[in-house]
């Protein structure tokens, strides 16, 4: 697969992974509507290109401490990045309204920021990792 090709599918998936995100979360918001969403696509695209593997290397030592525990650090630090640089892109803290299915309880839950961006890198990450295996 061609260098472009491959960038452009990262980048597709990536917006649709940041879309489905926007509208699981109440804590993220694309204030520009559907150009913000492509520009936060881009920036986090070239982001995991440029940017990651320096914040992976800087935080080699942690992660050789911890046997791998805070690779989820450098996620968060990546989005937390694409947060300054497209401005119009939110992560705010925000309140989990809970879930209930036939018995398994999540209770509603107040979440800081921290969370916010923990739980928005999980649940970015999770989205971005299925949509590659499916398209594989």
């Amino acid at each position: 697969m061609g260098f472009i090709r491959k960038n452009l599918k990262l980048f597709l998936i990536n917006f649709l992974a940041l879309w489905l995100v926007g509208q699981a979360l109440a804590g993220v918001e694309f204030l520009g509507g559907y150009q913000t969403l492509a520009l936060t696509a881009l920036v986090l695209t070239l982001a995991g290109f440029l940017i990651k593997p320096l914040v992976n290397l800087l935080l080699l030592p942690l992660n050789l401490l911890t046997l791998g525990a805070f690779r989820w650090l450098v996620n968060v630090i990546i989005l937390w990045l694409v947060t300054l640089i497209v401005p119009q892109f939110k992560i705010h803290a925000f309140v989990f309204s809970g879930f209930s299915y036939q018995g398994f309880a999540i209770p509603p839950i107040s979440l800081n920021i921290f969370w916010a961006y923990l739980l928005t890198a999980f649940f970015l990450s999770l989205i971005t990792t299925f949509i590659l295996w499916l398209t594989k």
